[in-house]
């Protein structure tokens, strides 16, 4: 009876010890995406927040190519708002923290903050959205925010001048203090605006941290400090935008104020149908988000890859705003 217990007993330990090992050669968790890939790329992909439309697009063309690819597994995570440091950074370690990671992408809140943490790292790290000035930066996806605000700028400024706007000035909603692409934007728009005929009033500059209900009451300011309106508002997302246009609604001395928004989501495209916005820098990041996968992957693999990866922009107008729509919507869906 002894001999059949401890017989019993070793059979059990062995079927343990077989059970671990076979646990052990697995790829991936199935949290970090796509489920359990044997031998999979892991990425582990960090984003500002998942709250708005644009990361959104992000993560869908994230998902996109982890769904082509069944040897790639991605984590995507975000804060809860574009102000969530501390949490963006507990990401951030944790991701870099995590032995099993092959690559990292970060669109960083702080970048200075992003490049402190990634001191040193050998695994590939990649930026999104925003740049980080890190010698371990293998290529930064996204936008030149800065040619594509002067270039909305631009076009603002001819849209202006065509409303019959003889004094051409421009104030600008601003988002985070201190962000890179904030700086960015604010840099092209100021220069979109001067090298065009018109003045971009820096002294006047609003900061609403990218979100709308502040932006409502920045652009409540600016109707007290010009009473007979302005010619131009720039934003630095569509949200602020669309909180600016709705402030100043029904204010006749705004009636011909250019307001310019920048992401080209599909809020501000069916503003600018219904009369309301007036045009939008349109960024690609649904193509932001399957470049920064592919970069990665294409790194993991040995291949060369390009220091910028540029997915392109756009000024949406009420000639093209229909189809960005359809667009975007196509996109979302596919998350579902």
């Amino acid at each position: 009876m002894k001999m059949k217990k401890r017989m019993a007993a070793l059979l059990l330990a062995a079927l343990m010890l077989l059970s671990l090992s076979a646990c052990g050669n697995g790829g991936g968790d199935s949290a970090q995406g796509g489920g359990d890939k044997e031998g999979a790329y892991k990425m582990s992909v960090i984003l500002k927040t998942t709250a708005s439309e644009h990361w959104q697009l992000i993560m869908a063309g994230c998902r996109k190519f982890e769904s082509e690819h069944p040897d790639v597994s991605i984590d995507i995570t975000g804060p809860a708002s574009e102000t969530s440091y501390d949490d963006q950074q507990n990401m951030i370690e944790t991701a870099l923290n995590n032995s099993t990671v092959d690559a990292v992408i970060i669109a960083p809140l702080q970048s200075e903050t992003a490049a402190t943490l990634i001191a040193g790292e050998t695994r590939p790290v990649f930026a999104l959205d925003t740049n980080i000035d890190a010698p371990e930066i293998v290529s930064f996806i996204g936008t030149g925010n800065e040619a594509a605000a002067k270039l909305g700028a631009t076009e603002a400024v001819k849209a202006a001048k065509a409303a019959g706007w003889e004094t051409v000035e421009c104030i600008e909603i601003a988002g985070v203090k201190g962000d890179a692409t904030n700086t960015a934007r604010m840099n092209g728009y100021t220069a979109g605006v001067n090298e065009n005929g018109g003045t971009f009033l820096t002294d006047e500059i609003q900061y609403a941290n990218a979100v709308a209900d502040q932006a409502v009451t920045c652009m409540e300011a600016i109707i007290q400090t010009h009473p007979d309106g302005i010619a131009i508002v720039c934003a630095n997302n569509d949200d602020m935008a669309v909180g600016a246009v709705r402030a100043a609604e029904g204010n006749p001395s705004f009636a011909d104020t250019i307001f310019l928004g920048f992401d080209g989501s599909t809020g501000a495209c069916q503003a600018i149908l219904d009369g309301l916005l007036t045009m939008s820098v349109a960024q690609q990041p649904y193509e932001m988000g399957y470049l920064a996968c592919q970069t990665a992957y294409d790194k993991l693999q040995g291949k060369d890859v390009d220091p910028v990866v540029d997915p392109g922009i756009e000024v949406i107008s009420p000639e093209n705003a229909q189809a960005r729509i359809d667009k975007v919507n196509g996109y979302l869906a596919e998350m579902n």
